[in-house]
């Protein structure tokens, strides 16, 4: 008999056995009771049972000063930050959890909690990270950090020099990337360098030392310059973000009017931070023994490897050039407008950076014909879980105002009201960077700044005067390799442990939080505006 076809609508979907030729196995035994509560009693298990648990203590025993909806607001953050430090469930899930949390205790509709998913600063990260896969895919940050440390290399070899190229290219880079993906992408750099040094029992105590403040300097020059800009890290965006959600009618913090504090503030960093490595591990004679192994062939043959600039790479470094302007322009002054004025103020640092990456999928390469430089597949490593993380942080900050919880927490901070800001600002800066060594960044900003604009208004001061200390100093995880991503691409290479990390960081902390407490009540006075009329 023929065989039906197989586009034959009757075929079955799956072969058929005849009974007999199928080999009946016994079922496996049912697993002891004993193994089947220790895999349910499990302590991440244990962590996603806590946060519901602790949310419904909350409404049932705690009773505050406010409507309903604070104390609700309260039980729900509790909620949600437990999920967050503990990592029970993915933290871009986590960060999801307002969108059906918020509704279902009241809090805020479905639609409100929804657009805090996708504003303005969310667009802008969006439009960012796209210009930043065009950099990655075309190696134009290798072909960056490559001839910038050429240039410090210096001829005898300077270590000092060598390492403030590293320190200042890593930074640069940092300035317009997130930080892991900057610290992903220096460290095969500065680690192929250090390739060319003797390795293992060999190796001299000067060049241990050398390879350390490497690895080092690039971890902290990361988080130094996702300083000075909003795109550098969430922590910046999320603190935008907030501003703009608890004071609609104040002007908006625009890119270029962060980067006139937070690039000077990265500056002065950036230099103690190459102090303290050259105290620390670049002892008098390290030059000598590292000009045995360490010369510029190495890197010019990097760069022969890397061949002549292809016009992709023109191109996309023409867009990111542009994009830089449009940011730096949109607004200028009180006096002088920027390009911003043409539309009545319509147009945001999100428009400019969806705009210039919108170009990249319409410019083409020059490699293939009808390739352009961007193709949504190259997209897919976009990092959602920041976005989503984003989203969650403004979703609280709305959360936090409007369901009262706001009052509540200034009425309970009124006995601040007699404190000296000068004797406030440093305190607030050093307990958001010791919170920040044992949870994210991001999620220490998203907690902490809401309760400092409360502090501000009991205070009477200007809340960007607090909110500016706290945030920055959220990204002070100088201690931990568990601090922030970033100390882990560090910590794996193997060049250094946390010893390391304390004695270097300790004191890079510290004087990061003086700057930033001298810096704030003077030029951030300026910058801000903040010697204005309390919001």
């Amino acid at each position: 008999m023929a065989h039906q076809s197989s586009d034959d609508p009757k075929n079955p979907l799956l072969p058929i056995h005849d009974d007999h030729q199928i080999q009946q196995s016994p079922p496996p035994p049912p697993p002891p009771p004993s193994s089947l509560v220790k895999s349910i009693l499990t302590p991440n298990n244990l962590y996603i049972l806590l946060g519901p648990l602790l949310c419904s203590v909350i409404c049932l025993c705690v009773k505050l000063e406010g409507p309903e909806s604070s104390r609700n607001m309260l039980a729900v953050l509790v909620w949600v930050f437990e999920w967050w430090v503990t990592e029970a469930v993915p933290m871009p899930i986590t960060s999801m959890s307002p969108l059906f949390l918020f509704p279902l205790f009241g809090i805020s509709s479905a639609d409100n909690v929804a657009h805090s998913y996708m504003d303005d600063v969310i667009v802008l990260v969006l439009g960012s990270f796209i210009l930043a896969l065009a950099v990655e895919h075309y190696n134009i940050h290798r072909r960056l950090a490559l001839n910038i440390t050429l240039l410090f290399c210096g001829e005898p070899l300077n270590p000092p020099l060598l390492l403030l190229g590293i320190c200042a290219t890593t930074a640069f880079v940092s300035m317009w990337m997130i930080n892991v993906a900057t610290a992903m992408m220096m460290m095969p750099v500065a680690t192929g360098i250090l390739q060319n040094l003797p390795q293992g029992p060999t190796q001299s105590p000067l060049v241990r030392k050398f390879c350390k403040a490497v690895v080092l300097g690039v971890i902290y020059s990361t988080a130094v310059g996702g300083i000075s800009t909003l795109t550098g890290t969430g922590v910046n965006l999320i603190l935008v973000g907030m501003w703009k959600s608890y004071f609609p009618e104040a002007n908006p913090i625009s890119f270029s009017t962060w980067f006139f504090f937070g690039f000077p503030l990265a500056l002065v960093i950036l230099f103690i931070l190459w102090v303290i490595l050259c105290l620390l591990y670049c002892s008098r004679g390290s030059g000598q023994a590292l000009s045995l192994y360490l010369d510029k062939s190495h890197i010019r043959s990097e760069l022969q490897l890397l061949g002549p600039m292809a016009f992709a790479e023109k191109a996309v470094l023409a867009v990111f050039g542009m994009l830089i302007a449009l940011w730096m322009t949109r607004s200028l002054t009180d006096d002088t407008h920027g390009w911003g004025a043409l539309f009545n103020g319509c147009v945001g640092d999100g428009t400019a950076s969806v705009l210039m990456a919108t170009l990249l999928f319409i410019i083409p390469n020059k490699k293939k014909k009808g390739e352009k430089l961007m193709d949504w597949n190259k997209c897919k490593k976009l990092p959602w879980n920041i976005i989503l993380l984003l989203g969650a942080g403004f979703a609280i900050a709305d959360g936090v105002r409007t369901s009262g919880l706001a009052d509540v927490l200034s009425r309970a901070l009124d006995f601040l009201e007699s404190a000296p800001y000068l004797a406030i600002a440093p305190v607030v800066c050093l307990i958001s960077s010791i919170i920040t060594e044992f949870t994210s960044n991001n999620s220490t900003t998203t907690l902490l700044v809401p309760l400092l604009i409360q502090i501000a208004k009991t205070m009477h001061v200007h809340p960007l005067l607090l909110m500016v200390p706290g945030a920055i100093g959220a990204q002070f995880s100088y201690l931990l390799p568990t601090g922030t991503a970033s100390n882990i691409v560090g910590f794996s290479t193997g060049h250094i442990n946390i010893l390391d990390m304390i004695k270097t960081g300790l004191p890079l902390k510290i004087t990061g939080i003086a700057a930033l407490s001298i810096l704030m009540p003077t030029l951030g006075v300026y910058v801000f505006g903040t010697n204005g009329e309390v919001l």
